[in-house]
């Protein structure tokens, strides 16, 4: 199997302090690249991404603390699709890009592959479709060492994609679509998926996917006393609260917002 690799979000920034922890040694090296914020060269572009050096067969999760309260992030899994382009087209154009590459992506599923990366015990509670680029979401999460018991397979919603559009001065423009993130999601969670919430140490949410399944999380932590974070994609907590019906109600929940 070729080396996989997923499309990080803009400000993932993992800080390690106080502790430094020995990291043990793979046996499916990861290797970090950031190239955002290199100067524009004549030299072939390569897509900021993480790779996850796969084998043939699928490798059991490495986990350092395989006793603690793992981390459970519930949220958006998508097919990242980079074309590097010289500029944007106009109304009506049609223009050629000089490179293009799809990458796993998503915020959710990039957290829970972070997680996987420092060797935490992770779960991913999410939906793909039946397609080609969800299988490559759930390949690379699995070969990346994330727990997929939670992930839903959808035979007639696509996996949720995304167009990237890389100028040479590293500026993007990226168009969304939803697909399964935002689509057929139950009114109530599964008992499977509550109980992997109800055992976390740690919930991670994002704003990919419907409010209605964030709220039951929210909810859920609130009784359990978990740490919860929720990414607000670059909008102010208090500007959440006036979105819509629930939108007051998960905020009241999140104890970490953070942008990303």
């Amino acid at each position: 199997m070729k080396a996989v690799s997923f499309s990080p979000g803009n400000h993932c920034n993992l800080k390690l302090q106080k502790y430094p922890i020995k990291q043990p040694t793979l046996a499916n090296p990861i290797h970090f690249d950031n190239h955002q914020n290199q100067k524009p060269s004549n030299k072939k572009h390569h897509f900021p991404s993480f790779s996850i050096k796969a084998s043939k067969t699928p490798q059991t999760p490495l986990t350092k603390y395989p006793n603690t309260p793992p981390l459970v992030v519930v949220g958006s899994a998508n097919a990242d699709i980079y074309v590097e382009i010289d500029r944007l087209p106009e109304e009506g154009e049609t223009i050629s890009a000089k490179t293009g590459q799809t990458l796993a992506g998503g915020k959710g599923a990039n957290q829970a592959a972070c997680g996987a990366k420092l060797s935490y015990p992770t779960y991913f509670v999410g939906q793909v479709g039946e397609d080609a680029h969800g299988k490559l979401i759930t390949e690379a999460l699995k070969n990346g060492g994330v727990n997929l018991d939670c992930v839903r397979n959808l035979s007639d919603v696509p996996t949720g994609h995304a167009v990237v559009m890389l100028q040479p001065d590293g500026q993007n423009s990226i168009i969304i679509v939803g697909g399964a993130n935002m689509s057929c999601w139950p009114e109530k969670l599964s008992d499977e998926d509550l109980e992997v919430v109800r055992k976390a140490g740690v919930v991670l949410l994002q704003r990919e996917i419907p409010d209605l399944v964030n709220i039951q999380v929210a909810k859920l932590y609130k009784l359990g006393g978990m740490a919860m974070a929720m990414g607000l994609g670059f909008v102010d907590l208090s500007d959440i609260v006036h979105q819509g019906p629930g939108s007051s109600t998960l905020c009241g929940n999140v104890e970490y917002p953070f942008p990303d």
